[in-house]
């Protein structure tokens, strides 16, 4: 039978640790003596209708739930270390809140946090809004369903992931990121996937300057480019785009077809650029 922890407030540190089949609910961890850590190495416990203004309460959780909580600006480095956790409609709004996290679920959250998701594993977001910097740096094997993001440095090196019907405003995206596949997305911001490996767009608008250059098998399939010059500069890329692009830069090898071009710039050392460039009506170069 699961321990109940019901309407009591905690500031002192480590004031549940090692807590272990529990149901913790309306419960305040802040106060004036600022302690930290409060449910540290705790196992199998749910979390409910909680508020926390403390740092670290979550590290080395494992087989948890966090529900209807909200963690302020105050609770930095909120989980760390974490493995097997569910976390529902709450609010994550202090620093580097998620870190070298393994098998999480979000659903329904709220994330403002600098530096979120850092070095995890197994991460999967469902219908959250999020403000981040670095959002899911050097990460793996990732799922991310309706999520509108915003902020700058997003999926850096990140490895093994699926985007679907998502809304991302960012700048320097996906660069060094392998294997990742984004479907009925809208990417907006300069500098899209730079030296990115295996890179597969369906059915995005992709919007911003000098998008996907540098990559290595790029695909993209059925999408739409606005406001993008300077296109694929040296990747290698198989694209059908929708549309017209605003100009297309030294693309290294493959195929591009789109409906038309504002410019087709093969410039400097090309030699080694031969890419097709099509438009739908007619051949331009190659």
């Amino acid at each position: 039978m699961k321990k109940i922890i019901k309407e009591k407030t905690f500031d002192e540190e480590r004031a549940l640790y090692a807590l272990n089949n529990a149901e913790v609910t309306a419960c305040t961890f802040a106060g004036p003596a600022d302690g930290e850590s409060a449910l540290k190495e705790c196992k199998n416990v749910t979390v409910k209708n909680c508020g926390f203004s403390l740092r670290y309460p979550l590290w080395h959780a494992k087989d948890f739930s966090v529900e209807n909580c909200g963690m302020d600006g105050k609770t930095r480095a909120a989980l760390w270390y974490c493995k097997n956790g569910k976390i529902s409609h709450s609010r994550l709004h202090g620093i580097k809140a998620l870190r070298e996290c393994r098998d999480i679920n979000l659903s329904d959250c709220s994330i403002i946090s600098p530096e979120f998701g850092w070095r995890c594993k197994g991460v999967n977001l469902d219908i959250c809004t999020v403000e981040s910097e670095y959002f899911m740096f050097e990460s793996r094997n990732l799922n991310l369903n309706k999520v509108r993001f915003t902020g700058k440095y997003s999926f850096q090196y990140v490895k093994n992931m699926t985007v679907a019907d998502c809304d991302f405003a960012t700048k320097d995206a996906f660069w060094h990121s392998e294997n990742v596949t984004v479907k009925n997305s809208v990417l907006k911001g300069e500098y899209l996937g730079w030296y990115s490996k295996n890179l597969t767009l369906v059915n995005c608008v992709i919007c911003g300057t000098q998008p996907l250059c540098y990559c290595k098998n790029l695909t993209l399939v059925n999408c739409r480019m606005e406001g993008c010059d300077l296109s694929f500069e040296y990747s290698e890329v198989n694209a059908d785009i929708k549309g017209d692009i605003l100009s297309v830069k030294n693309p290294l090898s493959g195929r591009i077809l789109a409906d038309g071009y504002g410019e087709i710039i093969f410039a400097g050392s090309v030699k080694n650029c031969r890419a097709e460039v099509l438009s739908r009506s007619k051949k331009l170069t190659a």
